[in-house]
């Protein structure tokens, strides 16, 4: 089975934007694939991982190459990647925008960690996939009202993070929450003017937290990793659930090994 195509029936890249980069970044096409690794990004990390437990190709969400490479210098995480890549037989390819705008993808493995009900998407574009409508950002409702402080433990438990960065005046009490995966800063507005009481996304800039405060709208920023890693487990089961009606007998595995970039001290 072809996992490219397998990928674009999944989440088309004629969705993606036109600053990104998806689908087949370095390996042989007509490749046999013999096993998945999922993760969130690539690294030499992972590719290692991937070629201790037998899988010769790596599915990740950012792409490992992101803008034109004008060089391959061996000094260089990318390129040294992408060079033991190649040596071992190795392809790994990108679902990135593409997976986070259809109904599905990122931001609602993300609603649906937090337990959101009613999850209506937070930016339409005017494109379908599958005959379902895309865009990026999720808007929905909690099971029951809960106090911003319930909330706050809710998000920690629910993305094992230890602690977020909150902007603007926390309500109350919330019932809408609007969610987006990843680096989503700029649909704080959006979020604000679907009747939102707080929006959770990751890398809030510095310009919205100071909008946010002026706004009166809550902003939280748990992290770009934690606000993504949901894809991983996600995607591998969609990857698994696709395969077997194939027909196809490949193992598809999470990474095991990676976590946030970040520490905290």
């Amino acid at each position: 089975m072809n996992t490219g195509l397998l990928l674009a029936d999944i989440a088309s890249p004629n969705l993606a934007e036109t600053w990104d980069n998806v689908g087949l970044m370095v390996g042989d096409p007509e490749m046999e694939v013999t096993g998945i690794m999922v993760a969130l990004d690539p690294s030499e990390a992972v590719l290692a991982e991937a070629e201790r437990r037998g899988c010769n190709t790596i599915v990740t969400h950012h792409p490992l190459i992101f803008k034109p490479l004008k060089e391959l210098r061996l000094d260089e995480p990318v390129a040294i990647t992408l060079c033991r890549a190649v040596r071992s037989g190795v392809a790994v390819l990108s679902c990135h925008t593409n997976l986070d705008k259809i109904t599905g993808g990122v931001s609602d493995m993300l609603a649906g960690a937090l337990g959101l009900k009613a999850t209506r998407i937070l930016t339409p574009e005017n494109q379908e996939s599958q005959g379902a409508p895309c865009g990026f950002g999720r808007i929905g409702e909690l099971p029951a009202p809960q106090p911003f402080s319930g909330f706050v433990e809710l998000v920690k438990s629910r993305l094992h993070v230890p602690v977020l960065l909150v902007a603007g005046p926390p309500p109350e009490q919330i019932m809408t929450v609007a969610v987006c995966g990843g680096s989503g800063s700029e649909l704080a507005p959006q979020a604000r003017a679907a009747g939102a009481q707080v929006y959770l996304t990751g890398e809030i800039k510095h310009s919205m937290a100071r909008w946010a405060e002026d706004a009166g709208f809550c902003l939280v920023d748990a992290g770009h990793f934690a606000t993504e890693n949901q894809m991983v487990a996600g995607l591998a089961g969609i990857l698994g659930q696709r395969l077997a009606a194939h027909g196809a007998s490949v193992e598809v595995m999470t990474s095991e090994q990676q976590g946030s970039p970040f520490a905290y001290c």
